[in-house]
């Protein structure tokens, strides 16, 4: 046997640079997809039909259905899609994935791509220097593409030659002969070869090679290709430990799924297998059987292989689509919602390591930055219930605020570390402002937070002197306060359409309304002062509310500008239409 451990070394290194060739491919062309991928999955699953083509899409992007699965787990976890609309992404990505064995076996086996791949990364690098991003994001996956064929090349000529390694060959022969019993241990095989590879892809461009080389006649082949299929749920479920029930029920979905169809398969992959061969033989009559051992032969038997693939998760999710429902309780029976807690998405589910794609994770960042702007609205009705309401239900709003205090403090924490996690990788220009803009808005939020929690305070300690505030004074309190809250409407409204382009006219009034009130209201103050309508010390605990509340809506109005992108120069900007 002439294969040596360097050989092997040399086997992992090529593999490595085909998964690196994927990975830059990948998330070059996610960058040119940019805003575009997010609005696939979170606007084109209104139905499962839908969710297939969204989930076919978007792994053909990503080239991995692992990649998407976790992303669809991810995005279960924090809201973004529910179960039921995960449904129909999951099956789509089992076909999409499919794309990659089908690039692989035509460009890397059919023809001499390793010359063109070169010459790819000749052409498209000098764009990598451009000042327009898109190119750049264009030449990262075209470099990317180019050493995905590179180490696939690689790999081709560090797999063992079977002529000068008999006794390997006779050692995976061996395990051959079993009959059925052989393919469901290359089944198993397969499974365990994506779990290695945490990549389905990578794991079926392994497969076709040693097919492609004589190591394993095509039933096997397609029997590891089925392991595979398996195989690539078991990331996403993984993924889903730390995920609420939601999240672990697309998981477990995705995997009760995959094994059936690799059940109803099994019992009839004998007439299947046949009934590809025929179609091979029809098209390409000159290559013989797939079963062949011939050269030509295991050429066509990689394409054959693809077709299987393809064929096989097309028919499992025809065959299947009308059942999803039955699939979806049993779920639901497997995967009990015990915790009721599960029901609202909480924010340490997403900074706990359900991280799919840089890009992508943006809007699980604004999802959460949404129920934060949700939870500001919630402190606010607290205070004016804490001030406005009877004194014996005062207490509770007292420790209403201080928790959801102590909360936005763990948020604005736990946002800016997934949001830093994002930053790590090589993101598009417009992503880097995007999660600029985000570090800002949580910092105002939880500055927000912090000002209901400090009036709370003086609040409490009005009462703890009895000292209490004019009839008049109490009501333009309240005006003021019903004036911030339509500043918070206004900024969850624009949460809500960060997405789209975020008008500040309005936005801009409010403020202006908000700075004039506070001035007149310091006027009355100062008139009641001279009057003698109420003590020094009130006219302290009034003109302390008055201060915080204008700086709650300072606060609020940076978040508008940093979701609309733009910041004014002063307040003397503030005019609607500059």
């Amino acid at each position: 046997m002439t294969y040596t451990f360097f050989d092997f070394l040399q086997l992992i290194g090529a593999l490595g640079i085909f998964i690196y060739g994927m990975k830059i491919f990948s998330d070059g062309l996610q960058k040119v997809a940019g805003h575009r991928l997010r609005s696939i999955l979170k606007g084109m699953t209104t139905s499962r039909v839908k969710g297939i083509f969204t989930g076919f899409g978007a792994t053909t992007i990503t080239q991995s259905s692992t990649t998407t699965t976790v992303m669809v787990v991810s995005f279960v976890n924090a809201g973004l899609l529910t179960f039921i609309e995960s449904t129909g992404v999951i099956m789509g990505a089992n076909i999409g994935t499919t794309v990659t064995a089908w690039m692989v076996a035509v460009f890397g086996f059919k023809m001499q791509i390793t010359p063109i791949a070169i010459s790819l990364i000749g052409i498209f690098f000098p764009f990598m220097f451009f000042g327009r991003e898109k190119l750049q994001n264009l030449a990262e996956a075209m470099i990317g593409f180019g050493i995905l064929f590179i180490g696939l090349e690689f790999i081709k000529n560090a797999v063992p030659n079977i002529q000068d390694n008999p006794e390997m060959f006779a050692f995976l022969d061996g395990f051959t002969e079993f009959g059925f019993a052989s393919i469901l241990l290359f089944v198993l095989v397969g499974t365990v070869l994506t779990l290695l590879t945490q990549s389905s892809s990578a794991a079926t461009a392994i497969t076709l090679v040693m097919l492609f080389e004589g190591w394993i006649g095509f039933p096997i082949a397609a029997a590891m290709i089925l392991g595979e299929n398996i195989g690539t749920t078991v990331t996403a479920n993984i993924a889903a430990i730390i995920g609420n029930v939601h999240a672990k029920r697309a998981a477990r979905f995705h995997f009760i799924f995959n094994v059936i169809g690799v059940f109803w398969m099994i019992l009839l992959i004998n007439p299947f297998l046949n009934g590809i061969d025929s179609v091979m033989q029809y098209f390409l009559p000159e290559s013989g059987s797939i079963f062949g051992d011939t050269q030509e032969a295991r050429a066509a038997a990689t394409l054959g292989l693809s077709l299987f693939h393809t064929t096989f998760n097309v028919l499992n999710v025809l065959l299947l689509f009308a059942f999803v429902p039955a699939i979806i309780r049993l779920v639901e029976r497997l995967q009990k919602d015990t915790d009721k807690s599960d029901k609202a998405f909480r924010l340490q589910y997403i900074s706990a390591g359900l991280m799919s794609s840089s890009e992508l994770s943006i809007a699980q960042a604004h999802k959460e930055i949404e129920l934060f702007g949700k939870l500001i609205e919630k402190m606010h009705f607290s205070f004016s219930a804490l001030l406005f309401k009877k004194q014996k239900k005062q207490e509770r709003f007292l420790k209403k605020i201080a928790s959801r205090e102590q909360i936005t403090d763990n948020i604005e924490l736990e946002v800016a570390e997934y949001l830093t996690k994002i930053s790590s990788a090589n993101l598009s220009d417009s992503a880097t402002r995007r999660i600029r803009a985000m570090h800002s808005i949580i910092n105002d939020l939880e500055r927000v937070g912090d000002l209901y929690f400090q009036m709370s305070k003086t609040f409490q300690q009005m009462t703890k002197e009895n000292i209490k505030l004019p009839k008049e004074a109490s009501k333009e309190i309240s005006i003021y306060l019903d004036l911030i809250r339509s500043a918070i409407k206004e900024m969850r409204f624009n949460m809500d359409a960060s997405n789209g382009d975020v008008k500040l006219d309005n936005s801009i009034k409010i403020e202006n309304k908000i700075n004039k009130m506070r001035d007149d209201l310091k006027e009355a103050h100062y008139k009641r002062l001279e009057k003698g309508d109420y003590s020094t010390k009130a006219g302290v605990f009034y003109l302390d509310f008055i201060t915080r509340l204008e700086k709650i809506g300072d606060h609020i109005f940076n978040v508008e500008e940093s979701l609309a992108g733009k910041k004014l120069k002063t307040h003397s900007d503030l005019q609607v239409g500059r």
